[in-house]
């Protein structure tokens, strides 16, 4: 059997199909420059993009479109930066306008110092967005009751936290990341929090869709080189979920067979 991931194991948002498992931000990089090699780096298909922070109507300035080509990436807008259901929804709305967008992703955060979400915030901005038409990828908190109402909503994804927002800290609840993901039906991820290749790794080996992360690359010393690693470690990762771990046990066991030994 080929040990590697087939061209058929893709995954699914809202009707649209992917290979890539690893979503990445566009934010925090010195440069659009920059930000355009970590992406290509990564082998994303979709990006996010924080439209309060990111130029992406003013030709006069530097703008993402001119480094990250939309007819070859999806953007993904979101609502980074919004502490309301109102800002979320009015960003969103003023989103599909710019660029027509329908896919986003809907992010409410409580205050410094967690940025935890808002769940009731999250709440009352995703059934407004719904309402409105727009095909909603939420982050929320690592909650299945919160996660399950999300998703009887018409949420098209569900995004739990591995850990605060830009805390690299990575999957600090994998018991109930594996419950969550087991009862989901539809998209899975893990989004905030990855710092590194293995917190990657670790969210898919836990069954999720995909892993979205910005900070990881975005802050690592040298970005290209670790959006490749990030983009390797979900793959690895996935292969791993595909193949099965071997049973936890409380004990040794031997590696050889105790059978036929040499007296």
């Amino acid at each position: 059997m080929d040990a590697t991931l087939s061209a058929d194991d893709t995954w699914e948002v809202a009707g649209r199909r992917f290979r890539s498992r690893l979503i990445v931000g566009t934010g925090k990089y010195k440069d659009l420059e920059e930000t355009a090699a970590a992406i290509a780096a990564s082998g994303a298909e979709i990006v996010t993009v924080a439209v309060r922070r990111v130029n992406l109507s003013d030709p006069k300035a530097p703008m993402l479109q001119d480094f990250v080509d939309p007819r070859k990436i999806t953007y993904l807008p979101n609502t980074a930066g919004c502490h309301t259901a109102d800002e979320a929804v009015r960003t969103l709305r003023l989103a599909r306008e710019a660029g027509g967008w329908n896919l986003v992703k809907l992010e409410v955060l409580g205050p410094p110092p967690t940025l935890y979400p808002d769940m009731p915030a999250t709440f009352a901005a995703a059934e407004a967005l719904i309402k409105d038409g727009f095909e909603v990828m939420v982050y929320c908190a690592d909650d299945p009751v919160a996660a399950g109402r999300l998703e009887a909503m018409g949420c098209v994804a569900v995004m739990p936290l591995g850990a605060p927002i830009g805390s690299g800290l990575g999957i600090q609840n994998p018991a109930m990341i594996w419950m969550m993901r087991e009862q989901a039906k539809v998209a899975f991820l893990v989004d905030a929090g990855v710092g590194t290749a293995s917190d990657a790794a670790v969210a898919m080996e836990l069954g999720c869709d995909a892993v979205l992360l910005n900070s990881a690359i975005a802050h690592a010393k040298d970005p290209v080189r670790m959006a490749r690693a990030m983009k390797l470690a979900v793959e690895a990762g996935r292969l791993s979920y595909l193949a099965g771990r071997m049973p936890r046990r409380m004990g040794a066991d031997p590696s050889s067979p105790l059978t036929g030994l040499i007296r």
